[in-house]
């Protein structure tokens, strides 16, 4: 009997070490880059770099005030295009799951969201930037939209199947229409569930910077046309850490701790709304 619970004793100190190992391999790493691009780029931070574009090449300072721009444009325009998509397909899937139809929409949602966002991106460039005969701000929020729809869509609907169908009876015995209950109940019930969706989309395509190639393109100078190139953060972090000069470098850390601090602060946010949900 002894031996016994000394063995079950260590085999269950031997799994906790194990897991602990895991989650140190997975947590230092992160730490290491993190503190590394905090350490690289808290010495760039300026009010020039947000309120200044990139000097030319061989002048000192310059910020990326307009990529900041761009970015916060192009995602702007993507949740318009995205987020009304997914949400509406989110709740037709929750009220209509079993059909044929259903079973497609989730099938095609699966495939886009692991599709590479280059691809994505490639996809944009087809259907927009050569029929339009030029790059685009539109574009880039298509692209980033198209990456954004199977993640709302998978995360709402996940969140509708939680409501109670009691909340949805009562509302249609008391004779709301379904589309009603659908928008007012239902979804208004799984509300904080789907802003913890939209916050892990936007996230997401915050930092997406391939599909930028192939649709914004990039610009070193103001541009609030979306008919025309603009810049985006990811891009011009991406073209000045490529390039041979050592102030660009030093923009791109600094670009790289803002956008990484925006993404760590919207995961912070959706984490937030998804516990309150479940404190609920």
């Amino acid at each position: 009997m002894m031996h016994g619970m000394t063995f079950r004793k260590t085999k269950n100190h031997l799994m906790s070490f194990v897991m602990l190992a895991c989650t140190l391999a997975v947590l230092i790493p992160l730490g290491l880059i993190f503190f590394h691009i905090l350490k690289m780029g808290v010495s760039s931070l300026s009010l020039d770099f947000f309120t200044q574009i990139p000097k030319p090449t061989g002048e000192a300072g310059g910020g990326m005030a307009n990529g900041m721009f761009g970015s916060a444009l192009m995602i702007g325009g993507a949740s318009l295009i995205g987020l009304p998509i997914g949400i509406l397909g989110a709740i037709y899937l929750s009220e209509f799951g079993g059909s044929k139809v259903s079973t497609a929409i989730r099938f095609a949602a699966d495939v886009l969201s692991g599709t590479p966002s280059i691809i994505t991106g490639m996809v944009a460039y087809t259907l927009l930037v050569v029929p339009m005969k030029g790059f685009s701000g539109l574009a880039g929020s298509v692209a980033l939209a198209m990456i954004m729809i199977p993640i709302v869509l998978r995360t709402t609907e996940e969140q509708l199947k939680m409501v109670p169908g009691s909340l949805r009876e009562a509302s249609l015995a008391l004779g709301v229409p379904f589309w009603r209950t659908s928008l007012k109940v239902t979804l208004r019930s799984a509300m904080s569930g789907v802003l913890t969706g939209i916050l892990l989309a936007v996230a997401r395509v915050a930092g997406e910077t391939a599909p930028l190639l192939f649709t914004a393109l990039g610009n070193q100078f103001w541009s609030n046309n979306v008919m025309q190139p603009m810049a985006a953060l990811p891009l011009q972090i991406f073209s000045f850490a490529i390039a041979p000069y050592e102030d660009w470098h030093k923009l791109a850390w600094a670009g790289a701790l803002v956008l990484v601090t925006v993404m760590f602060v919207l995961s912070l946010t959706a984490r937030y709304f998804g516990r309150s949900r479940h404190a609920r």
